[in-house]
């Protein structure tokens, strides 16, 4: 039998609503409609609102039925280790705390390893679990640094998942293409129609890949619609051309100079200054080699005097020095080899044309121009005239332009140096750009001496350009300097950015040779009040999180 203490039969456009007011009131203070007060109220709201339910969606009116979805594409990548599963699952479910300056205990920070895992699954060349595709893309959607490494693993569902999601539409915007096949090497008629017809995003896509692995053909096909480009877009077209740079774009590089956008100039003649050989490289060589000359008759006096006579520090003498005679004017075949005529605010013009001409000349002017000498002979030369830091400065950036180890090691000089950098890098930034054209090793082992002699208080820039994990004598330096600093009673927080990355970056193996920091330490008189207890967690929190990376790359490998 039908029940009748609902109101079935009593139809009304405000039903819905006075059914949601009733619940929210609750029946001991309004009775549903058609019922009486009591226990059996309850009941009857719930019958009356499933019926409305009922009413409300077969009141929906028709609708052209929607194309049923493509089935998701198969990932043919071997499937994840389940241990290694497990740990994603929990990696995904960790949240970050409030960011309130406290203390952040001994647990390890789940946040941050989700990356290095990444990193390390893709190595392998895993697939991930289906299930785990949503909490993934949500992690990459908060986290822009997180995606490249998070779409490669999530692989092609993916892609079909956020043609189905708006809030994962990020996934297509940075996959070349949409996701779409790029053609390939001998579909010459869908590349010409793609490259003529696509989107912006696909059609730099396009001429990416094609640069990749037909450097000449991507060039060629740049060629025939560089005229009509826009001139934002010839830039970042101009800009992919940086993979793969070699002499034969030269002549294309040499036509970008007389582009009208002056970015676009910029950018060709930076592209072919880091081509030695290049006719630019030439010509900047000259003007450079014009500007600066050695003095072999300069006097210079001896230390601890002010004159050029002999005097209580010593005898003065005649000692090889460079001179340097900075440009007077910039002219249009300056400008038009790429240099800025308009000095920034608070530089002298004359500085800024210098520092512009010797950066584009190729290194290996300065040996032939400055009597045979080395990069180190040439580095260790005094500077006449307070020119040396603008000079050194514009050595920095040549050396980085063009990868050149031999000239990023005598400007870099010594790391135990007083003045804890070189004679060429005038800040950490460019000792550290320096340090990115040495290979890991010899990187590692400098930025360790680095610690060493001046501790941690600058390092951090610096441990940043290093391979991970760390090698042995630099992860033993940042150990050593920490164990130092708590042991003079630091403040603890100033290290915490360094303990972040030995966290990360440490090699796992160290976490035995670090048990013997765990205790709680006598604080010195001076120290900083329960900075012992913070240095013990600190320190408990960088074993377990060693240990736990360590667990995670037996799951990975595993298979």
């Amino acid at each position: 039998m039908t029940r009748t203490s609902a109101p079935v039969d009593a139809p009304g456009a405000d039903a819905w609503e006075g059914l949601v007011t009733t619940a929210l009131l609750g029946t001991d203070r309004r009775t549903p409609p058609g019922s009486a007060p009591g226990p059996d109220a309850p009941v009857a709201l719930l019958d009356a609102a499933a019926v409305q339910t009922v009413r409300r969606r077969a009141g929906l009116r028709p609708a052209r039925a929607a194309e049923r979805p493509q089935p998701a594409p198969v990932d043919a990548r071997p499937a994840l280790p389940p241990a290694a599963a497990r740990r994603l699952a929990m990696l995904l479910a960790d949240r970050p705390g409030p960011s309130g300056g406290g203390r952040r205990g001994a647990a390890p920070d789940l946040v941050e390893l989700l990356p290095q895992w990444l990193s390390a699954a893709n190595a392998r060349g895993f697939a991930p679990p289906p299930q785990v595709l949503p909490a993934l893309l949500d992690a990459a959607r908060g986290r822009t640094d997180l995606r490249p490494a998070a779409l490669e693993f999530a692989g092609p569902r993916a892609l079909w998942l956020a043609r189905l999601n708006p809030d994962w539409r990020f996934a297509l915007r940075a996959t070349p293409g949409g996701g779409a096949a790029l053609p390939q090497p001998e579909e010459d008629a869908r590349t010409q129609r793609l490259w003529q017809e696509g989107l912006f995003a696909e059609r730099v896509a396009l001429l990416s890949a094609l640069r990749s692995r037909e450097p000449a053909a991507a060039r060629e096909l740049l060629a025939t619609t560089w005229a009509t480009e826009r001139a934002e877009d010839r830039l970042m077209f101009l800009d992919s051309l940086r993979a793969g740079l070699g002499p034969d774009d030269e002549p294309f590089l040499e036509q970008a100079l007389a582009d009208r956008s002056r970015n676009v100039r910029a950018t060709a003649a930076e592209l072919l200054s880091s081509l030695p050989g290049s006719a630019l490289a030439a010509r900047m060589a000259v003007r450079a080699e014009a500007c600066v000359a050695i003095d072999h008759l300069r006097t210079v006096p001896p230390s601890g005097t002010g004159g050029e006579h002999d005097g209580p520090g010593g005898t003065a003498r005649n000692t090889p020095t460079i001179v340097v005679e900075a440009p007077h004017e910039c002219d249009p075949a300056m400008e038009r080899d790429g240099v800025v005529a308009k000095a920034p605010a608070g530089r002298g013009e004359r500085s800024w044309w210098l520092g512009q001409l010797v950066e584009a000349a190729p290194l290996g002017t300065w040996s032939r121009r400055l009597g045979g000498r080395t990069p180190r002979e040439i580095v260790a030369l005094p500077v006449a005239d307070d020119w040396q830091g603008e000079l050194h400065a514009a050595w920095c950036r040549a050396a980085v332009r063009q990868e050149d180890a031999a000239w990023a090691r005598a400007l870099l000089g010594e790391p135990s140096a007083p003045e804890a950098g070189g004679p060429g890098a005038v800040s950490l930034a460019e000792r550290a750009r320096l340090l990115g054209t040495l290979d890991a090793t010899e990187r590692a082992e400098w930025v360790a001496g680095f610690i060493a002699a001046h501790g941690l208080s600058e390092a951090f820039q610096l441990l940043g350009v290093c391979a991970v994990p760390w090698a042995a004598p630099l992860g033993g330096a940042v150990v050593d300097a920490l164990n130092i600093a708590r042991d003079a009673g630091s403040y603890p927080w100033s290290f915490s950015g360094v303990m972040g990355l030995a966290e990360r970056c440490l090699d796992p193996s160290e976490a035995a040779r670090l048990d013997a920091l765990l205790a709680v330490p006598d604080e010195p008189e001076n120290a900083s009040p329960g900075a012992g207890g913070y240095w013990a967690e600190a320190f408990q929190r960088l074993v377990t999180t060693l240990r736990l990376r360590a667990a995670m790359a037996e799951e990975l490998g595993a298979a």
